[in-house]
């Protein structure tokens, strides 16, 4: 080969190589991206709590004792499960209760003394009707039918008064026994003994008003639970009581949805330095919901507010500012489009117009370089 020839062969591969440079410049260049397609489902729009909520127990009921005194026993401990009206705690009444058998033993010297005075009216009376019988055969003077029937009626007053004195100690004995009432501490409904707060031999009181005290024993029926969690005051006016809601624990991952919204409170909470609130009650339904919780738990809700069953949805997170998603096409471009949403929560947008089934969403849109008109490949 001369040397011409030499010379064209380099121009050549030189001019070879600089065309597969160019056209490697021009090839783009992938993203990985996760990427979703769009279809149906099931939509729901829901409203949160915007501060953490506490499960409560639907009764609780802080006892003590309604006279103040030296406690003497304690029927109860703590975790116990009562029944209503169960003795819980006593406190000293060794005085009281002898006043309640003086009072019974008074009752019966009454009701003898009362027996024996209307014995002796009813003789007194029948000595009247006798004696009046006789005045028409003028066996008797006036005077002496007058006498008679005279002792009747005081005797018959004397009955009556002394049923009145029975009448009298008989209250006298229910005033006793309330009295000794005053120092028992009774379950008001069936539940579990959380707390006891009082030793035996400790001195208790009633709490003065105003001032508050630890109750002598905390009593919770957990056989009724509800979620207590404040709702910004945008959203409490879509909320109606008997909507369906659904409790989310961080002491539990499953969500359990047999909630129905209870009780919203008439009144805006106005606290400093916080949003203005509504306190929602939703109150678990199912035995298997209500199981294993504690009153306390931490505990957040989701209110239903409407709910479609076959909508077309697209991930809330793939959601742009503007109601924005980004496609990738067939070839990996990515090109932004945007949507009509309809209903909306935090997991899932309703898509009314603007997206079709099967569409391909780019999930990764906080990635750097996921950009429309950028080309991406979906990430395996």
């Amino acid at each position: 080969m001369n040397l011409t020839g030499s010379k064209k062969l380099i121009v050549i591969l030189c001019l070879t190589a600089v065309a597969v440079i160019f056209f490697l410049s021009k090839e783009p260049k992938f993203i990985d991206v996760e990427v979703v397609r769009i279809e149906k489902g099931e939509v729901t729009e829901t409203v949160s709590n915007t501060r953490v909520g506490t499960v409560k127990a639907c009764r609780r009921a802080y006892v003590a004792p309604a006279a103040g005194g030296q406690v003497e026993k304690l029927h109860v401990r703590e975790g116990d499960g009562v029944r209503q009206n169960q003795l819980l705690m006593e406190v000293w009444n060794k005085d009281m209760k002898a006043q309640v058998k003086l009072q019974e033993f008074q009752v019966k010297a009454n009701q003898a003394t009362a027996e024996q005075v209307c014995q002796l009216a009813a003789v007194a009376e029948r000595d009247a009707r006798r004696a009046y019988l006789q005045k028409k055969y003028d066996i008797v003077s006036e005077e002496a039918l007058d006498a008679k029937a005279t002792d009747a009626k005081a005797k018959r007053a004397s009955c009556k008064a002394s049923r009145k004195t029975v009448a009298v100690s008989e209250a006298n004995l229910d005033a006793a026994r309330v009295a000794v009432e005053r120092t028992l501490v009774l379950a008001p409904f069936d539940g579990r003994v959380a707390e006891i707060n009082v030793e035996l031999g400790e001195y208790v009181t009633p709490s003065p008003p105003g001032i508050a005290t630890l109750p002598a024993i905390d009593l919770l029926d957990v056989s009724c639970l509800y979620v207590s969690a404040p709702i910004d005051e945008v959203d409490a006016p879509r909320i109606r009581t008997g909507m369906s809601a659904c409790v989310s624990l961080d002491a539990f991952t499953e969500k359990r949805c047999s909630g129905t919204v209870s009780r919203i409170a008439p009144y805006v909470q106005e606290k400093e330095k916080q949003a203005r609130t509504v306190e929602v009650e939703v109150k678990l339904t199912d035995p298997n919901d209500i199981k294993d919780l504690l009153p306390g738990y931490s505990a957040d809700i989701e209110v239903l507010i409407a709910g479609k069953q076959n909508a077309l949805k697209v991930p809330a997170e793939a959601v742009l500012e503007n109601n924005r998603v980004l496609l990738m096409q067939n070839d990996g471009l990515l090109i932004e489009r945007i949507f009509t949403p309809g209903l909306a929560n935090w997991n899932t947008v309703e898509v009314l117009s603007g997206l079709n089934a099967d569409d391909k969403v780019v999930l990764s849109v906080g990635q750097e370089g996921v950009v429309a008109g950028a080309y991406a490949r979906e990430r395996k």
